[in-house]
């Protein structure tokens, strides 16, 4: 990591402005609270988990006294079947953003220009300054329309957060092998693909996918995830991974998680279903982006309907995500998509 670049974030200062965007903080700000009292509609993770998932993690106590294999080969397996990809191209990682740190960090050198899109995740931007380099930000809806040869990285986010929307897959794959013609890294976030029938790109030559199980399988604390890359991308993920990039309970419950095919089908139905119905509802009061994810990005008009938007949820008891932390959004709000009687708390928290 670059020194300069770690200093220049720690001398900036939180956001306190609303519509300041967060890659200009030193630290992130996500969803989430950590009060059992609210209904936490500001984070995207599935308020349910598989079956079976405490079991193992209990069973896994009694390995968890010794290292792990630091080769993984259960969870690599698990991961390529889900991913759709080979075993030896998947690189462990403790959640998402750490194969998405890893990818940076493997491809980005100082001075070097990144496709960042917005609004969007906004570790993107962040782990680009903490290697030296500088986030070109581009409208979401344009990343597939930039010149690669004119980055040393383009990062996709599909579907978008916040905005929910998917990528042509044909259009992707187009924009993929442009990036490996102009030997530019594509670095393809695919944290919420699981909700959708999208394919992945795992395997593409040229491209660093990062995957989560934070979201699909409810499982934020748990901090497993992996990287998928062939050719000396792989090769540089590999090396620069941390030996025992996994904890023996992180790997067990995982590769439980990413075995269980009907768990992830019945959630791909509940959320199609409630995205829809929240969508027509919340439309009476706010313009409601087309998602193809597990939230709906909410524009109230002006800031100050933002503000009455979060303080009407809170009132009841519930936390909605201030989206007007991303970067270019100045009077939206966020929300995710849960189980059908939490869902209806919320649309009548709302007045819709």
């Amino acid at each position: 990591m670059n020194p300069d670049a770690v200093e220049a974030l720690l001398g900036e200062h939180p956001a306190t402005d609303g519509a300041t965007p967060e890659a200009d903080d030193a630290r992130v700000h996500h969803g989430s609270v950590d009060d059992p009292d609210v209904l936490d509609f500001s984070a995207n993770t599935n308020p349910r988990v598989p079956d079976g998932a405490a079991a193992v993690y209990r069973e896994a106590f009694a390995s968890a006294r010794s290292y792990p294999a630091d080769d993984y080969p259960e969870y690599r397996i698990a991961a390529a079947d889900f991913a759709d990809c080979d075993a030896g191209d998947v690189i462990p990682t403790p959640g998402g953003l750490a194969a998405i740190r890893l990818a940076v960090a493997t491809a980005v050198s100082p001075g070097q220009s990144v496709a960042v899109p917005y609004p969007s995740f906004g570790e993107y931007a962040r782990e680009v300054r903490l290697q030296g380099g500088h986030p070109a930000f581009v409208p979401a809806p344009d990343v597939l329309d930039v010149d690669p040869t004119d980055h040393a990285m383009v990062v996709v986010c599909n579907p978008n957060n916040p905005t929910g929307q998917s990528y042509d897959a044909d259009a992707l794959r187009a924009f993929a092998r442009r990036c490996r013609a102009a030997d530019t890294a594509l670095l393809a976030d695919e944290a919420f693909l699981g909700f959708t029938e999208e394919p992945s790109l795992a395997g593409t030559d040229g491209v660093v996918v990062a995957r989560s199980l934070t979201k699909l399988f409810g499982l934020p604390g748990l901090r497993a995830g992996f990287a998928v890359a062939t050719g000396r991308h792989r090769e540089r993920l590999d090396a620069a991974r941390r030996t025992w990039s996994l904890s023996a309970p992180a790997a067990a419950v995982g590769t439980h998680s990413m075995r269980q095919s009907a768990f992830v089908a019945r959630t791909r139905e509940r959320v199609g279903t409630e995205r829809a119905r929240m969508a027509e509802r919340l439309a009476a009061r706010f313009e409601v982006h087309p998602s193809d994810a597990p939230f709906l990005l909410l524009d109230a008009g002006t800031g100050d309907a933002a503000d009455a938007a979060l303080a009407d949820a809170r009132s009841e008891g519930i936390a909605l995500r201030d989206a007007r932390t991303f970067h270019g959004l100045d009077a939206h709000v966020r929300v995710a998509v849960r189980l059908p009687e939490e869902n209806d708390r919320l649309l009548a928290a709302l007045g819709v």
